[in-house]
């Protein structure tokens, strides 16, 4: 008989992971569930129920017969991902937790578990994302240590994985992976890469996985669940009341709770207003929020913006900006949005004018059908169209 190789599959409870771990027992892998607790929902009223959906997840892994296990990252997320999500909002961000939780969580501490804690042979999720590699080259990958200098050989010959979006267009879920690392994409596999989420259902509902058809698709933070984003985050930052500024006369319309409530091109629930207002500056020094009527008011859009150091996929940034400096790529900063051409310059994105309005903060590039890396907006003002 030949080797047999092991594959850990997250689990969340949900459709996707489900289906991702059935899979991989069909492809005749050694498959062990594991499901992580992020979030201490004993500490919250919400809806986001950890034990419910750690329960749907025991309950498929008992169906295919497979280990299952549970791991709490609670501790972790709180300081590498929440206290974060605080910080940036504090300094007028919108940051975004599922990037976080990837790239420090799941591609990280997650990854390193099932590794070297459980002698997998590979990790596998439920995105919908696909890689450069087939099955055999993802066991194939070396499980080295990472080197003890920040600086690797120059001369050390890699081919790297690449990201690239899955058969779903619409369900590509490479913005929330454009942070991860290298050596963490090497050692994973998504089984999902090829099927769109209506046949995931159909494979779903064959196999007899009822209790997790049957649930809402997670959408928005889900730490958070169906309560108020204001509500909550007003328990973890203190209320800075500030105005709601019109940008067209300076006029006072309203009062909000904090700016760190708002983010670029939201709308701003004003009361008494014949138009919708909707948020394209904060400052937060006097805590007044800017707003302009209609989401075709130029003030809401850009065509530069400034960015922090970019996370390369790939390590090493594409050979063209190295020796151009410049770029040609396409861009979006919210999941599902439609790529807008770009030139990518010394960590500016210079893009076409679109109509989006300005938006959350990171930045994701994409070259083709390929993702090559990510970044987070440095400045809530950038130079205006």
């Amino acid at each position: 008989m030949g080797l047999v190789r092991h594959v850990v599959c997250a689990m969340s409870g949900g459709v996707d992971s489900s289906v991702a771990a059935l899979l991989l027992k069909r492809r005749g892998y050694s498959v062990t569930g594991v499901f992580m607790k992020n979030w201490d929902s004993l500490d919250e009223s919400g809806v986001c129920s950890a034990e419910k959906d750690c329960a749907d997840a025991y309950r498929v892994c008992q169906s295919l017969d497979i280990p299952f296990h549970q791991v709490s990252y609670v501790k972790e997320y709180w300081h590498e991902v929440f206290s974060n999500l605080l910080k940036e909002y504090e300094k007028g961000r919108t940051p975004n937790p599922d990037i976080l939780c990837n790239k420090h969580i799941k591609f990280n501490h997650f990854q390193k578990y099932a590794i070297n804690t459980l002698g997998a042979d590979a990790m596998a999720t439920g995105h919908y994302a696909r890689t450069s590699q087939e099955d055999e080259e993802v066991f194939q990958q070396p499980h080295s240590a990472p080197p003890p200098t920040l600086f690797r050989d120059r001369f050390e010959i890699r081919n790297p994985v690449r990201l690239y979006k899955g058969a779903d267009l619409l369900k590509d879920q490479t913005f929330f992976l454009s942070q991860i690392s290298q050596d963490a994409l090497r050692q994973t596999m998504f089984p999902l890469a090829g099927l769109t989420k209506e046949f995931v259902k159909k494979i779903a509902a064959e196999a007899g996985f009822d209790h997790v058809l049957k649930k809402k698709e997670s959408m928005g933070i889900c730490f958070i669940g169906e309560r108020n984003f204001e509500n909550f985050i007003l328990e973890y930052l203190e209320p800075k009341p500030g105005n709601f500024v019109c940008i067209e006369d300076g006029t006072v319309l309203g009062t909000h709770k904090g700016w760190f409530t708002l983010t670029l091109g939201q709308r701003a629930r004003i009361g008494g207003q014949k138009e919708a207002m909707f948020v394209v500056d904060k400052d937060v020094v006097t805590g007044d929020v800017f707003v302009a009527p209609t989401t075709n008011h130029p003030s809401l859009f850009r065509d530069t913006v400034r960015t922090d150091r970019f996370h390369w996929l790939t390590v090493d940034p594409p050979p063209e900006l190295v020796r151009t400096q410049m770029m040609e790529c396409h861009f979006r900063f919210i999941h599902q949005m439609p790529l807008i051409r770009c030139a990518l310059q010394r960590g500016r994105v210079s893009g076409q004018r679109e109509d989006h309005p300005a938006g959350p903060q990171r930045i994701h590039s994409a070259e083709g059908p390929r993702a090559v890396g990510g970044s987070s907006r440095a400045a809530e003002r950038a130079a205006d169209a």
